[in-house]
């Protein structure tokens, strides 16, 4: 996601990354634990993000950020399987939820939901898809 972000942040582009512990308990971290952990620990060797952390909070269920709503929604669903459902920690289970931990959306510079991808799909696709959506903006516009 760095790479990512060094590469396209000249063109406007910026990652916004959420977390969440709904997935296999992996973010139990309070929210000034989070960036620590990331440095010194996961995946550690002096890590730092170089896009915007928000606070940790829940993308699916009954208490989900309204803006999982809304890209849920917009995007629709990656795949209908929640893979083993003993991991999974929000009620109740829906087939548009996030289905694990770094799926990823595009955002246009209008707030409209573009994409959406399967947390496994190589950063290599998720780039040029990046790619060819910024191809089509306007030379005014920049990505968010």
């Amino acid at each position: 996601m760095n790479a990512l972000q060094e590469e396209l942040g000249q063109d406007g582009f910026t990652i916004l990354a959420f977390p969440s512990n709904q997935f296999g308990k992996q973010e139990p971290a309070e929210n000034n634990e989070i960036l620590p952990l990331l440095k010194y620990i996961r995946p550690g060797n002096g890590f730092v993000p170089n896009f915007q952390l928000f606070r940790k909070g829940d993308v699916n269920g009954e208490n989900e950020q309204q803006l999982f709503t809304y890209l849920k929604n917009a995007c629709g669903p990656v795949g209908n399987s929640f893979g083993n459902p003993d991991k999974l920690f929000w009620q109740p289970l829906k087939i548009s939820d996030i289905k694990w931990n770094f799926e990823k959306f595009l955002v246009g510079p209008d707030g409209k939901a573009v994409l959406r991808w399967f947390p496994q799909v190589p950063m290599v696709t998720v780039k040029e898809d990046i790619l060819r959506f910024m191809s089509t903006l306007p030379i005014q516009q920049k990505i968010i």
